[in-house]
C-alpha cells in the first residue's frame, strides 16, 4: 500500500488525543461482544450441534432475536471507531490501528485497549505479533 491509498496519515499525537474516546468507544463494544458471545454460548446450549460458522448474522438474529439491539450496539461503536481514520482491528484485544508513515514508508501506529497512549508501530503487512516499540527518535519524527 502507498500513502495514496489512505485518506490521511496519522502522527502519534494525533492518536494519543483520540485515545480517551477510543477507550470509551472500545470499553463498550468489547462489553456488547461479552453479551454477544454469552447468548451464542446460551444457544449453543439449547440447540446440540448448533455451530456460529454455518449461519450468518441475520440466521443467529432469527433464532435469538433479543441480539438484534446487541449487533446494532456493536456495529455502532465500531462504526465510530473507524469514523476516526482508524481500522478495528481486534475487538477482544482492543486494537485499532492507524497509517502513518516513519522515514518514507508507510506503516500503522497501533494502540490497544488499555494503554494511555500509542506506543506501538508494525507494517501493513503485519500485524499485532510484529508490533514494535516507538522509541525516542521514531516519536520525534512522528510528531
Amino acid at each position: 500500500m502507498k500513502k495514496t491509498d489512505f485518506v490521511r496519515l496519522f502522527t502519534v499525537q494525533e492518536v494519543d488525543d483520540l485515545v480517551p474516546r477510543l477507550e470509551f468507544l472500545m470499553r463498550g463494544l468489547q462489553a456488547e461482544a461479552r453479551v454477544f458471545r454469552a447468548e451464542l454460548g446460551n444457544l449453543a446450549q439449547r440447540q446440540p450441534g448448533w455451530r456460529l460458522d454455518l449461519h450468518s448474522l441475520d440466521e443467529i438474529i432469527r433464532l435469538c432475536p433479543q441480539l438484534k439491539d446487541v449487533a446494532q450496539a456493536m456495529a455502532e461503536f465500531a462504526s465510530q471507531i473507524e469514523a476516526f481514520g482508524g481500522s478495528l482491528k481486534d475487538v477482544d484485544l482492543g486494537l485499532v490501528d492507524f497509517p502513518t508513515e516513519i522515514e518514507g514508508e508507510v506503516v500503522y501506529l497501533c494502540w490497544q485497549f488499555g494503554e494511555p497512549r500509542v506506543c506501538a508501530w508494525h507494517p501493513l503487512d503485519g500485524g499485532f505479533a510484529q508490533r514494535r516499540p516507538l522509541g525516542r527518535a521514531t516519536k520525534d519524527y512522528l510528531n
